[in-house]
């Protein structure tokens, strides 16, 4: 698998990044272990986590993994903090106690004495973002984390996180919901990465699914959307919109006789500023098949329409005065 340099940082990462927000809850231990060997034997480096997913357990399967089964040097170990874990007064949170406690229960659920990259899930708007970055440069001064990142942040929240942040803990990745069905990023967040020398991580890179092109008739009974605990996720985008997009994925996909899944995932992972998609799957099956996008480069014509069927619109102040 190709590699990328993530963000103006030497750090480089796999061009496609292992999710693992299902493991725990709908991906047991041996599918885990199944999907982690597929993704390394293929060349994957980059695994991302999160102290919520699962309740902190999706971390401690993965850590469980690493060492036994992948070499723990083979692997650049991502996680995510912020949202609540407890109700204690550390239990969530950007403040400085709230991070570093979740640093310490992240690295031992993980059994690892460090971080490759340690990313901040959600903007606190009760936390001033000075106090957040100096958590953030303690926890990289004292060698447990590597390089920092952000997720979800808007356009002017991620430009002053970069701009303050210190050289000693540069913020070299952001991790944004990004695919043919929700591009968004693309007016301020994209412009600001670019800027600021942030690596962008698609999250959703599918469109929650959406773009595999299996709701189109109906909900497949061993789908995301016909869980209770997913079906909102991916319901967000099964729109009129999203329909017409999805259909010109599917002729892409039948003119280059490959999936749609592949199109999909080969547009996104080749836009600019993205480093890796992070893609999830419900089992090795589905990782396999998105893997195979790897070998995929889509036609500059391809490309250019599915472009144009999947817009959006830019104004003021996006498009200057003119």
């Amino acid at each position: 698998m190709e590699k990328r340099q993530l963000g103006r940082s030497g750090l480089r990462v796999s061009r496609m990044a292992l999710g693992t927000m299902t493991w725990a809850s709908d991906t047991d231990p041996d599918e885990a272990a199944s999907q982690l060997v597929a993704f390394v034997d293929a060349g994957g480096t980059l695994v991302d986590t999160a102290d919520i997913y699962a309740g902190g357990e999706a971390e401690q399967l993965l850590g469980g993994l690493v060492g036994d089964l992948v070499p723990r040097d083979d692997l650049v170990l991502a996680t995510k903090t912020v949202a609540r874990r407890t109700e204690g007064p550390f239990g969530g949170g950007a403040s400085r106690g709230a991070l570093l406690s979740a640093l310490e229960g992240s690295l031992r659920r993980l059994g690892t004495d460090h971080l490759d990259l340690w990313q901040l899930h959600a903007w606190d708007e009760c936390v001033p973002i000075e106090e957040t970055l100096s958590a953030l440069e303690h926890a990289v001064s004292s060698g447990k984390v590597r390089y920092v990142g952000v997720s979800n942040y808007s356009g002017w929240q991620l430009a002053t996180a970069t701009a303050l942040a210190g050289p000693a803990a540069p913020v070299i990745a952001g991790q944004f919901e990004y695919s043919l069905l929700e591009r968004g990023i693309e007016r301020e967040v994209v412009p600001a990465a670019a800027h600021h020398g942030v690596g962008i991580l698609p999250w959703a890179p599918l469109g929650r699914g959406v773009l595999t092109g299996k709701y189109r008739t109906g909900t497949p009974a061993d789908s995301r959307g016909a869980s209770a605990e997913y079906a909102g996720y991916v319901e967000h985008h099964r729109t009129e919109r999203a329909a017409r997009i999805v259909q010109a994925v599917v002729t892409a996909a039948e003119g280059l006789g490959t999936s749609p899944l592949a199109v999909a995932l080969a547009w996104v992972r080749d836009r600019p500023g993205v480093v890796a998609p992070v893609i999830g799957a419900r089992d090795t099956g589905q990782l396999t098949g998105s893997l195979a996008a790897e070998e995929l480069t889509l036609p500059p014509a391809i490309r250019s329409a599915l472009d144009d069927v999947s817009g959006i619109e830019f104004g003021y102040p996006e498009r200057g005065t003119r």
